[in-house]
């Protein structure tokens, strides 16, 4: 059966045979997103109260972490209501605004990771003029355009989506609202919304995955023309911070994206768990590497934790 109107709701998806065990998984759940939060607060802390962490490094680093808190709490908490009070509907404006949400971000997200690698590049291959291009002016004006382009490719996603009729089948096959997945439950022809979502993809993360390899292969090549192995190594581990971040957020989406394109005869706890990872994840370790990697970040956290203790 099938309707002319879009449904009133969605039906979150439940691990078959795990309903027992919910309380316990957002128990588990909650401690990831409060570690994600405090790390990412800590960040935006830190950097702010630290005034020689003023420059565009740890601006873009700064945005990760806001985009990283938008992205968890626009998810986790529908997700902690769901496993604690078993409401496991979502209306449908609220599943294409989360939606909307989780695709726009995660390119902004995107952006910044190849700013952030443009950065590195100017800093090894052209020391004496990284203050002159990335001053803060255009540091921020780079947060506009990758806040611009994210809303402008990826809000068409839901609009096309809205005026299509859906099948008696309501149940997404996550705890969240995505493109593909709401897409999937529509029954009429969704060409449309297919092609612009592979576009948008292609051109954002797609294009931008390219750049950063880009980036880095022109690093390797002016990392290498110096003469002594120190100095290589000590070029090069400016960038590693950096690497494991654009890791952190492009393993994940890949690993959704092959769940949702080859994994249809998958059990509902692979794909549940793949669109968690995507969520929380970047969220979580790109604090604490960058924390790790980060002697500046160290140095103030053990002094807060000094200050705390005192």
């Amino acid at each position: 059966n099938s309707s002319d109107l879009s449904p009133s709701s969605f039906i979150l998806a439940s691990i078959p045979g795990l309903e027992a065990a919910h309380f316990w998984m957002a128990i588990f759940l909650c401690s990831v997103y409060i570690v994600a939060v405090t790390g990412n607060c800590a960040v935006l802390f830190i950097v702010k109260t630290e005034p020689s962490l003023h420059a565009p490094m740890y601006f873009f680093l700064c945005m990760l972490a806001a985009i990283d808190l938008a992205l968890s709490t626009s998810t986790v908490p529908r997700v902690l209501s769901f496993y604690w009070f078993n409401t496991r509907e979502i209306s449908f404006g609220a599943c294409l605004v989360q939606m909307f949400l989780i695709h726009s971000l995660s390119a902004i997200e995107s952006t910044v990771l190849l700013a952030m690698a443009v950065d590195r590049y100017v800093a090894i291959c052209h020391p004496l003029r990284h203050a002159a291009i990335l001053t803060n002016s255009a540091t921020a004006k780079i947060g506009l355009a990758a806040m611009a382009r994210g809303v402008v490719f990826f809000l068409p996603l839901p609009l096309l989506l809205l005026p299509l009729p859906f099948c008696s089948s309501r149940l997404l096959s996550h705890s969240f609202c995505l493109h593909q997945d709401v897409m999937n439950l529509a029954c009429a022809n969704t060409t449309p919304s297919v092609v612009y979502g592979l576009t948008a993809i292609l051109l954002v993360m797609g294009l931008d995955a390219v750049l950063i390899c880009l980036s880095y292969i022109l690093i390797l090549k002016a990392v290498l023309r110096l003469a002594l192995w120190k100095e290589r190594l000590k070029a090069f581990s400016t960038c590693v911070a950096h690497i494991c971040v654009v890791l952190a957020f492009y393993v994940p989406l890949i690993g959704l994206s092959v769940v949702h394109r080859f994994g249809k005869d998958l059990a509902p706890l692979v794909h549940i768990t793949m669109g968690n990872i995507y969520i929380l994840v970047p969220a979580v370790l790109n604090p604490i590497i960058y924390g790790v990697r980060t002697k500046q970040i160290q140095k103030r956290i053990l002094n807060l934790i000094h200050i705390y203790n005192n």
